[in-house]
């Protein structure tokens, strides 16, 4: 691991660990321990497109707390679930624990997976929203989804859109204005955010963190380069969190858009590719 790579890595192992007992109580655990069908709607929203994964071998990379991981594993897939945050995963375990769900959870970063998992070993790599962000080398990660798959598994990925992450914080005037990079540039970019994305009391105990944009070209071309094949790019107007205010409005599944002429904005998109 690079200087440079270490840094940002502790930097943002510090702000994620610290986002844990926030996100304990904001993402609503007790609906999960009480009603046994219950999905996350990150994993509600991508059922349809995920398709049947009954009996296979499953790895959530970037865990977090394990509300999709647990999802996952109630659509009847066997899951691992991997994440660098050893307190994220000590969470991860007491729910699924709670909830009687047979789910391995393996501390590690997305590019020491192979080492920690084996190589070949998955059906699907599945990873949710907000994770490419927190990565600087897209072609490594590239290579580490398609080691981790059997011939002829799936990437699923379900992501922020790159417009999305390159836009400023909201604006009391409501205008959409491009403030932060769409390409990737060295030493990524550098935040420091108080609160996280779920409402809480209290500061972040390590409120900096670094992420780095990806555009589409960038991502797809890696996974070619990985020999994964591209099967399906589609992109959304909506997106599971609320980023820009009251410039948006919810919807009855969780999902959040533009309150005014969604249509202008990109804010998810879902990418499935084929190994070999």
């Amino acid at each position: 691991m690079s200087s440079h790579e270490r840094d940002y890595v502790a930097i943002n192992l510090a702000n994620w660990n610290s986002r844990v007992p926030h996100h304990e109580q904001g993402y609503e655990l007790h609906r999960f321990r009480e009603d046994p069908r219950r999905l996350s709607d990150v994993v509600e929203f991508d059922r349809a497109r995920l398709g049947d994964v009954r009996g296979l071998d499953v790895v959530h990379l970037q865990c977090h707390i394990g509300t999709d991981t647990l999802s996952l594993a109630r659509l009847g897939a066997r899951v691992t679930g991997l994440d660098f945050s050893e307190p994220a995963l000590s969470v991860a375990r007491r729910l699924a624990a709670e909830c009687g769900a047979d789910i391995e959870y393996v501390c590690s970063t997305v590019y020491d997976a192979v080492a920690a998992l084996g190589a070949g070993r998955f059906d699907v790599v599945y990873t949710g929203v907000g994770a490419l962000c927190w990565l600087d080398d897209i072609q490594r990660w590239a290579a580490t989804v398609a080691a981790l798959l059997k011939p002829g598994g799936r990437l699923f990925l379900r992501e922020g859109h790159p417009m999305l992450w390159a836009l400023a914080e909201p604006r009391p005037d409501g205008l959409l204005v491009v403030e932060y990079p769409y390409f990737k540039v060295e030493g990524g970019t550098l935040f420091h955010e108080k609160q996280t994305y779920v409402s809480h009391e209290g500061d972040l105990a390590a409120p900096d963190s670094i992420s780095f944009n990806h555009g589409l070209g960038e991502i797809v071309t890696a996974l070619f380069a990985a020999n994964l094949r591209l099967t399906a790019l589609t992109e959304h107007d909506s997106v599971p969190w609320n980023p820009l205010g009251d410039g948006m409005v919810q919807d009855e599944r969780g999902e959040w858009r533009l309150r005014e002429r969604p249509e202008r904005l990109a804010a998810t998109y879902t990418l499935q590719a084929v190994k070999g």
